[in-house]
């Protein structure tokens, strides 16, 4: 059986001019199980925003190879890779980034539509989701008239919309106030779990990250 994410010696090296560069991964390899919850732990500056966007085939590395559900995505092109990152990799990040001049289900509604699948189907699939994380009352709110936590609980659900192989999340609670975070987490876990995703979640947490299946940290360019 395929792992749901592999990284296999992933380099990459920013040029910053004149003879500097930065050498943010150097050899980085992961294999991610299906239905495996992985927490990625790495001080600031690290590169593990550069892990997660390489592995969400946001960015490319400059040598290693990208594997999701055990198809090589090295090399694709762009309009491939942008088919392979809306159905196959989930994104979430410390802000929601939802569109503030849509309600909250119709933000998740849009990536649905996007691929393809009919309007009633994904507004209820959306609405499941929803009551998943316990805002389906909040359906008809754009983002603006939600609290913190109830706009990451919608992006969780924006991110899960697709049904993708793969959940990135860089520091998804990371914006929250400590209770706030708990709550929100627990609403994320659970729903990973019900799902059976397999995830990569970047936190500074450790209570968070205990709560994972396992910890891998980024230090001096390599996952350990």
């Amino acid at each position: 059986m395929s792992d749901a994410l592999g990284l296999d010696r992933i380099s990459k090296t920013y040029n910053l001019g004149k003879s500097n560069a930065l050498n943010v991964l150097d050899g980085a390899s992961l294999a991610l199980a299906k239905g495996e919850v992985v927490a990625l732990v790495a001080p600031s500056g690290a590169g593990k925003s550069t892990l997660l966007h390489i592995a969400g085939l946001l960015d490319g590395s400059d040598a290693g190879r990208v594997e999701i559900g055990g198809v090589d995505m090295t090399g694709l092109g762009d309009a491939k890779r942008t088919a392979a990152r809306r159905q196959d990799i989930g994104f979430i990040y410390q802000f929601h980034h939802l569109l503030p001049e849509f309600s909250a289900l119709e933000n998740i509604v849009l990536p649905q539509l996007a691929n393809a699948v009919p309007e009633s189907e994904a507004r209820a699939h959306s609405t499941a989701l929803m009551e998943r994380v316990g805002v389906a009352d909040r359906a008809d709110n754009r983002p603006a008239a939600l609290s913190g936590g109830e706009q990451q609980r919608i992006a969780f659900c924006r991110a899960l919309a697709n049904k993708p192989k793969v959940l990135l999340a860089d520091e998804p609670t990371g914006n929250l106030d400590p209770a706030t975070s708990d709550t929100v987490f627990a609403a994320l876990m659970d729903l990973v779990r019900e799902t059976g995703l397999s995830a990569l979640i970047a936190t500074h947490n450790p209570e968070l990250a205990a709560r994972m299946d396992r910890t891998v940290r980024l230090e001096n360019g390599k996952l350990v």
